[in-house]
């Protein structure tokens, strides 16, 4: 893919001059800013804010405002890779990128509102994902509303699990966003489910709503063709951040009780001090058929591991959504996941899904035995970002900003049915 553009605040006055550039040959179609995770706290909502700004692109003029530094460093789950370029994935040539705004605000979010008023976009659509940005969103926010910008917020869960644990936290986020919720014209989730429970939290009456299902992470693309049927060694695969509701230590119990012919691979970053599966692990029976590899890996790395693997477990607690999900989809392996949250709806018209109750490492262990089965052929992936864009496009024709290269259904994909969290990585 094409190099993203520099960051326009380091410069000078290069938003001045792009803005300039912009002003000499418009584009007509309607205009978008996505705002959410940069790459300097990289995350699964890094990768998604790119994908989903590169997709709108097809038929919208698309910027997109990173949220770059979003607290302390010495707060971060993963402090020691702050920084650390590990991701391959890149904003498309078009896309306008704004790098970016961080948690102390000055100057960095005057910057950003620069941007937003010489960008000039019909809609302003915020990535929701945690606390953290709160205080920058209500800014961007407010700022919009006087220019006339639509606001759309895209919520991967209600909060982020880690911090509804802290009371402080939490009490935060309950209270402040309500001023952001009463500026917002539309909403978009993953699921139902999702809409649902933030329905519950947060009572969203009337605001007009779309599902947007996830879009594929075929960004990460197999290096080699799925191993044939027969081979005398089964590879399992749980990758992901390693945190209290992900279920890792059901599986590593459930694995314990499978043959000699499974091997496991674990491979993930250790958050909020979950070392039980750590330590299970450690203490297995079974130790010496199992990998572990405990931090969050290279763009490369993630290929390579999921070339090696023959079915992907992931036996989530709960869930929103899941970016490993998705890139186990991609590479068309079965997978192994609990009936939780808006998973059953991502991955329900999946060939290779084998759906288990979550917290039963019994019946997890049948599941990889029926997931082991499917291996041998690579199952089609239903998710599709065009799909996405088609929700995007419904709600954003609601709010009377209609795009102008391609007509589509204005019809909600949720109007008989009037969020959790997300594992994005």
């Amino acid at each position: 893919m094409p190099a993203s553009p520099p960051p326009t605040d380091r410069a000078g006055h290069a938003e001045d001059r792009a803005h300039a550039a912009y002003l000499a040959a418009p584009d007509p179609r309607p205009r978008i800013v996505v705002v959410g995770s940069g790459w300097h706290f990289l995350s699964g909502i890094s990768y998604y804010t790119c994908r989903l700004s590169n997709a709108l692109r097809d038929r919208y003029e698309v910027g997109a405002v990173l949220m770059r530094r979003l607290l302390p460093a010495r707060l971060y789950p993963g402090r020691e890779r702050v920084g650390h370029r590990l991701a391959d994935l890149t904003y498309t040539d078009g896309v306008r990128v704004f790098d970016g705004i961080d948690w102390w605000a000055l100057p960095s979010l005057w910057r950003a509102v620069r941007f937003l008023r010489g960008f000039r976009p019909d809609a302003l659509v915020l990535q929701w994902w945690t606390g953290a940005v709160l205080h920058s969103y209500l800014v961007l926010v407010f700022a919009a509303r006087r220019l006339g910008i639509r606001v759309i917020v895209e919520f991967h869960e209600v909060q982020d699990t880690g911090e509804a644990r802290h009371r402080w936290a939490a009490r935060y986020v309950r209270r402040c966003i309500r001023p952001l919720l009463n500026r917002t014209d539309g909403v978009v989730v993953h699921s139902r489910f999702d809409l649902a429970a933030l329905d519950q939290a947060y009572r969203l009456g009337d605001l007009p709503s779309e599902v947007a299902l996830h879009g594929p992470f075929d960004h990460h693309l197999p290096e080699r063709p799925v191993r044939a049927a027969g081979d005398d060694v089964c590879r399992l695969l749980f990758f992901g951040t390693i945190r209290p509701y992900k279920g890792l230590e059901d599986l590593v119990s459930a694995f314990a009780d499978l043959g000699p012919q499974y091997h496991l691979t674990v491979v993930g970053e250790t958050w909020e001090g979950w070392t039980e599966p750590g330590t299970m692990i450690e203490e297995s029976p079974v130790r010496d058929r199992i990998v572990f590899v405990n931090r969050y890996v290279s763009d490369t790395e993630v290929n390579e591991f999921f070339a090696e693997a023959d079915v992907v477990v992931l036996p989530y607690r709960r869930s929103s959504a899941s970016g490993p999900l998705h890139i186990a989809m991609s590479h068309g392996l079965p997978v192994v996941v609990t009936a939780v949250g808006g998973l059953v709806e991502a991955a329900e018209h999946y060939s290779g899904t084998v759906f288990v109750p979550a917290g039963e490492p019994g019946e997890l262990r049948e599941g990889i035995v029926r997931a082991a089965g499917l291996s041998g052929r690579r199952h089609a992936d239903p998710s599709s970002w065009e799909r996405t864009v088609d929700a995007y496009a419904r709600l954003l024709a609601r709010l009377g900003i209609a795009g102008q290269d391609r007509e589509v259904s204005t019809t909600s994909s949720n109007q008989t049915e009037p969020l959790l969290s997300p594992d994005l990585r």
